[in-house]
């Protein structure tokens, strides 16, 4: 029986009506509106597409976005200067810097400036050491984001195999601890991993976030297994792929993320939600 696919538009829409109802009535209590400072750097088309998204998913829900465009020749002092600016604005809760940032630009040393309690990204090394002690703070969109698809679909952790193919600080590496933290076993493959097959076949739940078309073969999915598919690369003709072969894999899987729409949405939809921890509006857990 052909896998479910899970709807990450429809769950995301569902999370962003909720965060929707609880600015208007903290609003409504006398609570000014969460902000959002945006920075991007140059004119990446895909990164200009990316923040022309989250500002709309804000305005959608009722937090302003502060909008900082800067030209791709900047310098990483003056970066750093805005940064520290956005720190001390009290009227802006977040601040997110899209990724990736010219050569110039030493990005983690930039990453670091951000204030962790307004790094709505949880890329701040603070907020991935708060993660890795089970105290989060402001958790990386990304893996939140599946993990809320995986209790959407009703997923069971403890006694699973979790295989998470990939192992950056932004997806791979916050995923393992999460899926730790709610109880599963943890295998992490990578670049140096030998023979990804063998691995990805003892996966109940596999999570690949590596950007690579087809690296993860339809004939390796376990029966039964849960599938998401972080990775996500535009082919020569326009179109949009994951990391894992979707036809074969769904054969195989109980669920399965499309690609798009399975993973994606919900990282911008935890943007938000983010915004609302550090403004105050929602606890972390």
């Amino acid at each position: 029986m052909p896998a479910q696919l899970i709807d990450g538009k429809v769950i995301a829409g569902q999370l962003k009506d909720k965060l929707s109802q609880i600015i208007r009535e903290k609003c409504a209590s006398g609570m000014r509106r969460p902000g959002l400072a945006v920075i991007l750097v140059g004119d990446d088309p895909a990164s200009s597409i990316y923040v022309r998204n989250k500002h709309q998913a804000c305005e959608q829900v009722g937090i302003i976005s502060f909008n900082h465009k800067l030209p791709v020749t900047i310098e990483e002092s003056k970066l750093i200067s805005l940064i520290n600016a956005l720190n001390q604005d009290e009227n802006v809760d977040g601040i997110l810097l899209q990724l990736p940032l010219p050569s110039q630009i030493d990005t983690d040393k930039v990453l670091e400036c951000i204030n962790p309690h307004k790094d709505v990204d949880g890329f701040h090394a603070y907020n991935l050491g708060r993660l890795a002690q089970r105290r989060p703070l402001l958790r990386p969109c990304t893996p939140e984001g599946v993990m809320y698809l995986l209790d959407h679909i009703g997923q069971t952790y403890q006694g699973k195999h979790a295989v998470i193919v990939g192992a950056s600080n932004i997806v791979g590496r916050p995923m393992a601890l999460e899926l730790l933290i709610a109880g599963a076993t943890i295998t992490i493959c990578h670049r140096l991993t030998e023979n990804l097959a063998q691995h990805v076949k003892q996966a109940d739940i596999l999570v690949s976030a590596v950007g690579k078309p087809g690296l993860i073969r339809g004939d390796w999915i376990k029966p039964g297994a849960t599938v998401i598919d972080v990775g996500i690369t535009r082919l020569p003709d326009g179109t949009l792929t994951g990391d894992v072969e979707f036809a074969a894999a769904k054969e195989k899987a109980a669920w399965i993320t499309p690609v798009p729409g399975g993973v994606g949405p919900m990282t911008v939809a935890v943007l938000l939600k983010n915004t609302l921890v550090a403004a105050g509006f929602l606890s972390n857990k």
